[in-house]
């Protein structure tokens, strides 16, 4: 017993719980319907690429596990949520898209620039967008979801400004390499991977972790012990506005194009669900990185197993909110408490009957 409550409390426990239970449903599916080996697990080569139910979950994930990472440290330093980031996503793709393209031009078979140089500016748009939030959350005191609320609204706007009202179309090979494959992975697992593994280092190897939980903890308490609270904050939101680059050119790699008005819809919300999916408070202070990214793919699962099931596409949000509302309410701090006091009193009791 002392083994399994040593299990149960650590901080990974519920997240991977979680996972581990959407996988549950997709074999019990599988085994029911007479999918045998089970069809979820079977990862085969096709066209010399990998293929396969949970290949296509981490795939699908990526964009939300990448904006996962960001939105976890504007959470854990600002006690608030970076509502913009699927609106950034769109303005970076349209950005990079129109540079790639040329101005006014809905459809290039030619890049009209180096594609370093789209990229890296649909990027440093992310970043802008980033230090626009964090300067108006960090110096200027302004609450994060209406600072972050500004750009929501309007950079979708400026990115169909930028486009020329247009959904531009970039056709050209090399642009397609991050939404497809490097070899026979997925070139956005790949992405995904790196910007998880860099950010880790950089949290473990520096005390940039350190400083951003204990702003998170008490902003007032860190600047009187000597930290910059406000710039430590403003960094987080700049390295969200970064995610959030890196996702929209992605996601606008995937589709060759720059589709402002459905890129990165409502990726906010998954962004945020995969922060508290993954154990960690909105309240700010500590923060689990992995956690956040198991929660990223565990939405990304169980959207990907409603589809299996053959829930369709305007019913599967309906299951989505109810299986979430369901994840949340078990990892919330009242019921953890309840089940926590419930088992002391029945150890309390069990200890008197013996005597």
């Amino acid at each position: 017993m002392s083994n399994i409550k040593k299990l149960t409390s650590k901080r990974l426990f519920l997240p991977v719980f979680c996972m581990l239970l959407v996988m549950m449903v997709n074999i019990l599916f599988d085994l029911f319907s007479g999918n045998f080996p089970f069809s979820f697990f079977t990862i085969s080569v096709r066209n010399g690429v990998l293929f396969g139910r949970l290949i296509d979950v981490l795939n699908r994930g990526s964009e939300i596990a990448i904006l996962a990472i960001g939105m976890t440290l504007v959470v854990s330093s600002s006690a608030g949520t970076d509502i913009s980031v699927g609106s950034v996503m769109s303005l970076s793709a349209a950005f990079c898209c129109m540079l790639l393209a040329g101005y006014g031009v809905s459809s290039a078979n030619e890049l009209a620039v180096p594609l370093i140089v789209g990229v890296l500016a649909g990027i440093l748009m992310g970043c802008f967008c980033g230090a626009i939030n964090g300067a108006l959350v960090a110096y200027l005191n302004v609450q994060p979801m209406v600072a972050t609320l500004i750009l929501y609204s309007a950079a979708r706007a400026v990115g169909l400004l930028l486009c020329n009202n247009l959904i531009v179309y970039v056709r050209d090979d090399s642009f397609k390499f991050f939404g497809g494959f490097c070899g026979f992975i997925p070139t956005p697992i790949v992405i995904a991977a790196i910007c998880i593994v860099v950010v880790s280092l950089v949290l473990k190897k520096t005390a940039l972790g350190l400083y951003v939980q204990s702003v998170g903890i008490n902003k007032k308490a860190s600047r009187i012990a000597g930290l910059n609270s406000a710039r430590i904050i403003f960094l987080c939101y700049v390295v969200s506005g970064l995610c959030a680059g890196i996702a929209g050119i992605v996601a606008a790699s995937r589709i060759s194009s720059a589709d402002s008005n459905n890129i990165g819809l409502s990726y906010e919300l998954d962004a945020i669900l995969s922060v508290a999916l993954g154990g960690n408070s909105l309240g700010g202070g500590k923060f689990s990185l992995a956690g956040s990214v198991i929660g990223a793919y565990t939405i990304q699962a169980i959207t990907t197993t409603l589809f299996a099931i053959g829930v369709s596409t305007d019913q599967a949000p309906v299951y989505k909110a109810i299986i979430v509302i369901i994840i949340v309410a078990i990892q919330a701090t009242p019921l953890k408490d309840y089940f926590r006091q419930r088992s002391a009193k029945k150890a309390t009791l069990k200890g008197g009957a013996v005597r």
